[in-house]
C-alpha cells in the first residue's frame, strides 16, 4: 500500500490532503509541531495513520519522522513538503532573524525532508516528491519579496532535483496554489514589525491589518487535495501544477509578459555574443 508523509497537517491544505489520503485508504504519516492536533485523524484511521511531532527546522525531528515511517509502514512512497508560513514586509522592512526563520522552514526544511527520504526511494527506485510552492514562486508582489524568495529557491532546487532523480524512478512535482480558504492569510501569516511610511502605497496594502482577503479566497482546500491525489495516481506528473482559477490567470499573464519582454529585448540579448 502506498505510504504518504505529509508535513504541516494541523490545518489548511496539509490537513485536507491528510484527510483525503486516509479516506482513500492509503497509509499516511501525518505531522505537525503539536501532534495533539492530529489525534482526530489517527482516531478515525487507527490502522493507516501515524501522527508524528515534526518541526522541519529541527534535524533530529526530521530524522525521527523518516524513521517512524520506515518502522511503521516500510518507508515513504510520497513525500509532500507542505509545511511553511507567509511573511509580509517591504524588503527594507524585513527583520533578519524573521527572514532566516522563514527560509529555515519554507526552503531548508523541505530540503531536509527530501534528503531524509531519498535514500529509501533510491533503494526502491520508486517515489514521488511534491513540493508545495505558490504562485509567489513565479512572481513577487510588493510586500512579499522574502516569501517569494523562499518559493523561488524551492522551485529552482526542485527543477534540478527532478532531473537528478528522474532516471532513478523518482518523480518530482511543484504545486503552485493560488489563494485558498485556509489560515495561511490569517493566523499563519507573519509580518515585520517595522513599517516605513514610504512603502505605504506599495507594500502597505498587503500588511495584515489592511488585507481583507482572508476568508474570501476562491480556492477550496478539499478540492485541491483531491486534485493532488488524482495527479499522483497518474503515470505522468506535470513539472508544475497550478491550483485555482486565480493561479491560472495570474501566472498565465506573468508568463505572457515575460515572453513579450524577451521578444522586445531580443536584439540586445543576441548582440552580446562574440561575432561569428
Amino acid at each position: 500500500m502506498t505510504t504518504w508523509l505529509i508535513t504541516g497537517c494541523s490545518s489548511g491544505l496539509g490537513r485536507s490532503l491528510a484527510e483525503g489520503v486516509l479516506d482513500a485508504g492509503f497509509n499516511a504519516v501525518v505531522t505537525a509541531r503539536d501532534p495533539a492536533a492530529l489525534q482526530a485523524l489517527v482516531a478515525a484511521h487507527p490502522d493507516t495513520a501515524l501522527a508524528v511531532a515534526l518541526d522541519v527546522t529541527k534535524p533530529e525531528q526530521v530524522a525521527r519522522a523518516a524513521a517512524a515511517a520506515k518502522d511503521r509502514f516500510g518507508g515513504v512512497d510520497v513525500l509532500v513538503n507542505n509545511a511553511g508560513h507567509g511573511y509580509r514586509a517591504a524588503v527594507e522592512e524585513g527583520d533578519e532573524r524573521e527572514v532566516n526563520d522563514l527560509f529555515a522552514t519554507n526552503f531548508f526544511g523541505a530540503v531536509a525532508m527530501i534528503k531524509a527520504v531519498l535514500p529509501g526511494m533510491r533503494e526502491r527506485r520508486n517515489g514521488t516528491i511534491l513540493n508545495v510552492s505558490s504562485i509567489a514562486g513565479r512572481l513577487a508582489a510588493p510586500g512579499s519579496g522574502y516569501y517569494s524568495a523562499t518559493k523561488f529557491a524551492l522551485e529552482g532546487m526542485s527543477d534540478a532535483l527532478r532531473k537528478e532523480v528522474g532516471p532513478l524512478g523518482i518523480r518530482v512535482t511543484i504545486i503552485e496554489p493560488g489563494a485558498f480558504r485556509t489560515e495561511f492569510a490569517g493566523r499563519s501569516l507573519q509580518q515585520a514589525k517595522a513599517s516605513i511610511a514610504d512603502y505605504r502605497d506599495t507594500a502597505g496594502p498587503r500588511r495584515k491589518e489592511n488585507d481583507k482577503t482572508h476568508g474570501t479566497q476562491p480556492g477550496d482546500p478539499a478540492r485541491a487535495a483531491q486534485a493532488i491525489i488524482e495527479m499522483v495516481a497518474d503515470a505522468a506528473l506535470p513539472v508544475r501544477l497550478l491550483l485555482g482559477s486565480d493561479a491560472v490567470r495570474i501566472v498565465g499573464a506573468e508568463v505572457d509578459d515575460q515572453r513579450r519582454e524577451i521578444d522586445a529585448w531580443k536584439a540586445t540579448s543576441l548582440a552580446t555574443d562574440f561575432p561569428s
